[in-house]
């Protein structure tokens, strides 16, 4: 069967984003893997991701049991997939918190310079001195192991960063003629940052996304590796490999293997499209290849 007009334009497309950027391709289609996962893991297997089946404690991987089964008779076939709507339901929220509030701190202090900026960069300078995995660990451990806080607490301890992103942006750009139109023609403070600056100096916060949703997928898996974030039943992968840590020892490996590989190549994918964003932008290279 003959190929379409717009078929064939299309494979064209692919073929030279494939040639500026390989790693935004492979990135691309593990996170489509990810999203594809955690739209249809309920359809892919026949278990519940806490069905407990007596007679399946600790079985290595079978036909039956792709993944093997867990010490409580779980299948974990079954606990990876559905482990992929918790990776995209701390990842993407997180990320959204890290714009929403990084990138207006980073517009007001670039903007205004002077006190402002000097008030605002130290207040962010505080928050970034301290590690963030043990800023996490103390924030979630105080207020609670809920899915929401560790959205909240991952998401502002990242927004520093790209409120350093944007504020550096703003400031190359804030004298520039076009910024200086908008003032004088009387558009308000605000109107001039969100519509004027923002658009002009997101590019590199939304390159970076990806990469900070990957810390974010991290830490919430330490988190719940070391007792304080999600906790079992519950298919986080971080709660996953911690319980097979046990079994590691004994011979059973297989309850720790699987959702580490399934961390490993969610957080790959957020990496290669981060990467791949990143070389997409760079006026440097030659569209037309």
């Amino acid at each position: 069967m003959s190929m379409t007009l717009s078929e064939i334009r299309m494979g064209g497309r692919l073929v030279r984003l494939w040639r500026r950027s390989p790693t935004f391709v492979v990135g691309s289609l593990l996170f489509a893997l990810l999203v594809l996962t955690a739209l249809f893991c309920g359809v892919i297997s026949p278990y519940g991701p806490i069905e407990v089946l007596p007679q399946a404690i600790l079985l290595p991987p079978s036909s039956t049991h792709w993944f093997g089964t867990d010490g409580n008779g779980m299948d974990i076939f079954t606990r990876v997939l559905y482990g992929a709507r918790y990776a995209l339901g701390i990842a993407i929220p997180a990320g959204l918190v890290m714009i929403v509030v990084g990138v207006p701190l980073g517009l007001v202090a670039g903007y205004y310079g002077g006190l402002v900026d000097e008030v605002l960069t130290r207040m962010l300078d505080v928050l970034r001195a301290f590690p963030s995995i043990i800023l996490a660990l103390a924030v979630v451990s105080a207020t609670g192991q809920s899915l929401l806080n560790v959205i909240l607490v991952i998401g502002l301890i990242d927004a520093p960063i790209f409120a350093r992103v944007v504020r550096s942006e703003v400031i190359a750009i804030r004298r520039s003629d076009f910024i200086a139109s908008a003032t004088v023609t009387g558009n308000s403070t605000l109107r001039v940052m969100f519509v004027h600056l923002m658009p002009n100096t997101i590019k590199g916060a939304m390159a970076l996304l990806p990469l900070r949703m990957a810390w974010a997928l991290r830490v919430s898996a330490t988190l719940a590796f070391v007792g304080v974030g999600i906790q079992a039943p519950e298919p986080e992968w971080g709660a996953l490999i911690r319980q097979g840590a046990e079994y590691i020892m004994s011979g059973q490996h297989w309850v720790a293997m699987f959702p580490g590989l399934a961390l490993v190549l969610a957080i790959l994918g957020f990496n290669l499209v981060g990467d791949g964003l990143q070389e997409l932008s760079d006026p440097r290279l030659d569209v037309r290849k």
